[in-house]
């Protein structure tokens, strides 16, 4: 028992001396954001690590974590070959018209889910336009409409 009390509060003064340790630096909120401490290629491969979602959360959560993580392709560019599976003709397109892979991500992303649900099958069964999820469609071309008739034709 007492082993116990002792580790606990070793734990406690561990943390106080933690927290005042914390106050004492943290008067400056600079001093507390990562992004403005630590090198720049650091921080980007943090950012790195960060799925889709995670990524544009992080993005919003301050100013220099938005400047960080908006201002640089190399953190988009591997979410967007990832959607090249599905989207390849619309994430060419994209490129050679010279948009910023993290431009390319806003226009194709929710694409890739609906195509990838098309050319899955997921909407097969489907026997009007009423029965489609409204909230998941998005406006596709010509062309991937003609690469979802395709797949549905082959079916």
């Amino acid at each position: 028992m007492k082993k116990n009390s002792k580790r606990n509060n070793n734990l406690a003064v561990s943390s106080i001396d933690l927290n005042s340790a914390g106050i004492e630096k943290g008067k400056n909120e600079s001093q507390n954001n990562f992004v403005e401490l630590l090198p720049l290629e650091v921080t980007l491969k943090i950012f790195s690590q960060l799925d889709v979602r995670s990524l544009c959360r992080a993005s919003v959560t301050c100013r220099s974590w938005n400047h960080a993580i908006r201002n640089n392709d190399s953190l988009w560019r591997p979410h967007c070959l990832t959607l090249r599976a599905v989207c390849q003709r619309e994430i060419d397109d994209d490129v050679e018209s010279g948009y910023s892979w993290r431009v390319i991500l806003l226009r194709n992303y929710q694409k890739s889910k609906v195509k990838c649900d098309w050319l899955s099958g997921r909407y097969s069964n489907i026997c009007s336009s009423v029965s489609l999820p409204e909230k998941i469609m998005c406006p596709m071309d010509a062309d991937t409409w003609g690469e979802i008739l395709e797949a549905e034709l082959e079916r």
